[in-house]
Formats: structure tokens, C-alpha cells, sequence
């Protein structure tokens, strides 16, 4: 049985969202080296529950191949830490090349499947292409703003959602 949310709760929740979409939005910079931070500490923590699990392994292949994942997510994620500016570069490649990958899965989706919202799939498609493809042919000068508006506009989005959508219904 799930409990609805509070009308209050959603409103402050989106409250929240939009004051942190905002900063992102004014502070695009500041907020994309925060996040590679973040995922750097994610990336850590991530490799050292591997490095911690070794003990659960079976068989010594399973433990080398689960030392060198953790040990690999324990590198990554210092170096993600330790030099945040060159990181969020390198991600932001990254998410251009994703993004243009994603849109083009999108628009063979479109291709093959019928039905109502193929029309929308169609367009989220070509938007998500055109959005990688800008990323991709501005890199690396767009590093600087780039993770950051994005990641802002997500927020607002979903502040946005909070406050539209209906709230889910009670389960009886």
C-alpha cells in the first residue's frame, strides 16, 4: 500500500528543484564540476563496495574480475575528483556522443513502431540527435556551460512535473 504525497511536500519538493535549477542555470560551471565531483565520490564508493564484496566471490576468477572493476571505479573516481575541470571536458563528450547514439535509437523506434506517441518518440529523437550532434561539434568549448544547463533545465523540468502533474491515486 503506498501513502499519496502531501500536496505541501510536492510543492516544497518543487519549490526545492526550481531554486537548484536556478543556481545550475546561473552557475553552469560552478554546477558541472560540482557534479563531476559528485560522481567521482560515487565512482569511489562504488569501487570500494567491489573491493569490499571480494570475500563473497566464488572462484578466484570472480575475485580478479570483481578487484579490477572496484580498483578501476576506485581510479576513475579519484581521478574524476582530483582534476573536476578536465573531467567535465571529458563528460561532456561523452554525454554529446551518448545523446547522439540515444536520438538516433530513438528515431529507429519511431521507424519500426506504430501507434499513438509515435509521433512524439519521432520528435525526441530528432531533438535528441540535434542536441548531441551541437555538443559534439562545440566541444570542447562548450564544457563550460554545457553539463550544467542541462542538468539545470532537468531540474526545472521536473519541478515542473511536481507541480502539473496529478498526484498518484490511492491504492484501496
Amino acid at each position: 500500500m503506498s501513502v499519496p504525497a502531501s500536496p505541501t511536500l510536492r510543492w516544497v519538493t518543487a519549490g526545492l528543484l526550481l531554486m537548484a535549477a536556478v543556481l545550475c542555470l546561473a552557475l553552469p560551471f560552478v554546477s558541472a564540476t560540482l557534479l563531476t565531483i559528485a560522481l567521482g565520490g560515487v565512482s569511489v564508493a562504488a569501487g570500494a563496495s567491489q573491493l569490499l564484496r571480494l570475500t563473497s566471490a566464488d572462484d578466484t576468477r570472480s575475485k580478479v574480475f570483481r578487484a579490477i572493476s572496484g580498483v578501476l571505479y576506485v581510479v576513475g573516481g579519484i581521478g574524476l575528483v582530483a582534476f573536476p575541470v578536465a573531467s567535465t571536458v571529458s563528460l561532456t563528450l561523452f554525454i554529446g556522443v551518448l545523446l547522439a547514439v540515444e536520438g538516433v535509437m530513438e528515431l529507429a523506434g519511431a521507424a519500426a513502431g506504430a501507434g499513438p506517441a509515435r509521433g512524439l518518440v519521432l520528435l525526441d529523437g530528432i531533438v535528441t540527435v540535434v542536441l548531441g550532434g551541437m555538443l559534439i561539434a562545440e566541444w570542447p568549448s562548450d564544457s563550460i556551460w554545457a553539463i550544467g544547463t542541462l542538468f539545470g533545465f532537468g531540474l526545472a523540468f521536473s519541478a515542473f512535473n511536481l507541480i502539473t502533474a496529478a498526484p498518484p491515486a490511492a491504492e484501496g
